[in-house]
Formats: C-alpha cells, sequence, structure tokens
C-alpha cells in the first residue's frame, strides 16, 4: 500500500458538520456499552490485543452509516477489513484504545479518515468519554469542540512534554519502544502514556504534548489523528525525519523541537 499523502487539496463532498454527526452517533453507543462494561463480552484477536462487543457494534453503525451516505467511498474498518473498493475510502477505528474501554479508563476514542486518491482529506477523532471532538479537512484548520487549535509553541525539547505508546510490545519485537523512550524521557521534563494513539496525536494538534511518536501502528489507528495534528500547525514525520505519514514510524511534533527530537529516535 502506498503511503498515504497528507499534503495538496482534493474535493469532497462531505461535510465536517455531517462527520461530526455520525462520530457523537457512534460515541453514544460507545458509552452504552463503556456504562455497562461488566456485562461486555472481552475476545483475543491475538496475544495483548483484544475486541470488545462495543469494537463490533461501533464499527457495524459506522460501516452501515458511511457505505448509505457516501457510497463512491470504500471501507477499511479495524474489526471488518477493507471492503472491494479501496480506492477512496473510509479508514475506521471503533475503538482506539479498547483495553482501556475495558478497564474503565476515559482516553479511549473513535477514528473516522476518508481518504481521496491517496490523501487524507479528512479526519475525526472523538473521546466520548471526555465529551472531546477533534477534527480536520485538508487545509481548512483543525478544531477542538468547534474552536480552531494549535500546536504549542514550545521550543526547548528540556521543558516539553511529550507522549509515546508501545503497541510494539504486543508484536515481540526486538527492536522495540523501550531505549527511544529511555533517551527521550531523559531529555525531557514530562512524559505521559495515554490510552489512543489517535488522541494522541490530537494532544499534540491541542498542544497537550509537544511531541508523540509511536512504532508499529496501523494506519487506522493515525490516519484522523495525523491530518488534525498537521492542519493544527504541527509536523509529521518517520523516525528519519521523512515528512508524511508512515504508521510503523511516526513521529508528530509542534515543528519547533523536530530537530531536537529526531537525533534522538
Amino acid at each position: 500500500m502506498p503511503n498515504p499523502a497528507v499534503t495538496g487539496t482534493a474535493p469532497i463532498r462531505v461535510t465536517q458538520a455531517a462527520l461530526e454527526k455520525v462520530i457523537r452517533d457512534a460515541g453514544m453507543i460507545g458509552m452504552k456499552y463503556f456504562n455497562n462494561r461488566k456485562n461486555v463480552a472481552i475476545n483475543k484477536k491475538s496475544a495483548r490485543d483484544f475486541v470488545t462487543e462495543a469494537d463490533v457494534a461501533i464499527e457495524a453503525f459506522l460501516k452501515e452509516t458511511l457505505t448509505r451516505e457516501y457510497p463512491e467511498y470504500g471501507f477499511w474498518g479495524e474489526e471488518t477489513g477493507q471492503s472491494a473498493d479501496q480506492t477512496s475510502r473510509w479508514i475506521v477505528d471503533p475503538i482506539d484504545g479498547t483495553h482501556s474501554f475495558a478497564k474503565g479508563q476515559y482516553g479511549w476514542s473513535i477514528s473516522i479518515a476518508l481518504e481521496i486518491g491517496g490523501e487524507i482529506v479528512l479526519g475525526a477523532v472523538y473521546a466520548p468519554v471526555l465529551n472531546d471532538l477533534y477534527i480536520a479537512e485538508k487545509g481548512k484548520g483543525a478544531f477542538k469542540n468547534g474552536e480552531r487549535t494549535y500546536v504549542s509553541d514550545e521550543a526547548v525539547l528540556g521543558d516539553a512534554m511529550i507522549s509515546t505508546g508501545f503497541a510494539c510490545l504486543r508484536n515481540y519485537l526486538a527492536e522495540n519502544n523501550l531505549e527511544r523512550f529511555c533517551r527521550i524521557a531523559q531529555r525531557t521534563t514530562g512524559q505521559r502514556r495515554f490510552c489512543s494513539a489517535a488522541l494522541d496525536l490530537c494532544m499534540v494538534a491541542d498542544g497537550q504534548v509537544d511531541a508523540f511518536w509511536e512504532q508499529e501502528l496501523n494506519l487506522y489507528d493515525v490516519a484522523a489523528g495525523a491530518l488534525i495534528a498537521l492542519e493544527a500547525g504541527g509536523s509529521l514525520t518517520d523516525f528519519k525525519g521523512n515528512p508524511g505519514l508512515f504508521p510503523k514510524q511516526i513521529l508528530a511534533t509542534n515543528g519547533k523541537l523536530l530537530d531536537q527530537i529526531l537525533p534522538l529516535m
């Protein structure tokens, strides 16, 4: 699969308001399960990788709704896989942070991106428990709960707050994130591990953290959040500084810290 571009423009007929309604409706479904999570069935897709009834129900709703309203686009969901047509498509993670959802933590999110001709042109990430909705359209800026949002102005890595994740450990990789985290943690003031890579990227967009990186993710984990971070003024590269969206090596910063953090990657 080619690296999805996040530059340029492409015409779309989906409005931000329409996408907001869909993702908020999906959030209502998620909250019904979350508030009754003790009775929600949890299964393992593989070692350390969980799926719940809520994941399946949210994705079923999104697939039915989006393909009915916008039949010209294909669909790629974490739980149901890819439809036949993937030229232009919805990219959906019904619950990013399933384990956190099952544990009753608040930071899980729903992520929806629209990719047209290899470009991510629209994205939304919604954290239902927090009632925080992030949305961006290519070239039109990023918004949190209806207000324009921007990356931080932090220019000194030593004063920065950074976040990361450890999906790589699920895959038992020898080249994992532990040594990288130790290097960067020693050079920064604050380190955080939240519940969802999609939400981590939105926190970069909102200036809550100054940089985020992770490895061994999937496109549906980061497609929407990556666009939101870029539209808020951030940088998006791989661990060598190549610009673009690379789910297996994703580094998002406020731009000012990119050159300082790259040597530590």
